[in-house]
């Protein structure tokens, strides 16, 4: 019996609202992916030739290309994530600023996987209980600012956005 004893505390069954939300978002669920990937592969590369210290598996200059371009699914590209090194946590923090609140670029956020680009400074937020040594090993700087890219609005307009915001904080 699903609703009584171990199996209902254990958490087999879903909520019915929730489970009728999912199935309704599944069909497009690759859709979103491929969107996520192409948008992330797009201004990685303009990142990239801006000049920008921009980390993306797509590149080919990633250290890491080879690997993902072995596991990926040729679907769905290289995934929505993407990391751009502002240098130091003033630097990222004013990045962050300037796109979400001048150009409703994303959200400062600490989640992955929604709609809208979100975005956070990796060493002052979800990392940031780590010991400095940690930190160095992992590669993640305090002004490492991880996006993790959205779908809305167009590769042009984002585009727009993001450069405007780049030069503003300094970084191209």
């Amino acid at each position: 019996d699903l609703h009584t004893g171990p199996l209902m505390i254990l958490g087999p069954t879903m909520d019915p609202t929730i489970a009728a939300s999912v199935s309704l978002r599944m069909p497009h669920l690759p859709l979103r992916m491929a969107a996520h990937g192409e948008r992330a592969l797009a201004l990685a590369q303009r990142c990239a030739d801006l000049g920008v210290n921009v980390s993306y598996p797509g590149l080919p200059e990633h250290l890491d290309h080879g690997l993902f371009d072995r596991l990926r699914h040729p679907d769905y590209g290289y995934g929505g994530l993407l990391t751009i090194d502002a240098g130091d946590e003033a630097t990222a923090m004013a990045l962050m600023n300037t796109l979400q609140n001048e150009h409703q670029f994303g959200y400062v956020a600490v989640s992955l996987g929604y709609f809208d680009t979100l975005m956070s400074c990796s060493a002052s937020s979800t990392s940031s209980e780590m010991p400095e040594e940690a930190l160095a090993t992992a590669a993640i700087g305090h002004g490492l600012v991880r996006m993790a890219v959205g779908y809305t609005g167009t590769l042009d307009q984002r585009w727009a956005q993001l450069v405007a915001a780049l030069r503003a904080t300094g970084l191209a």
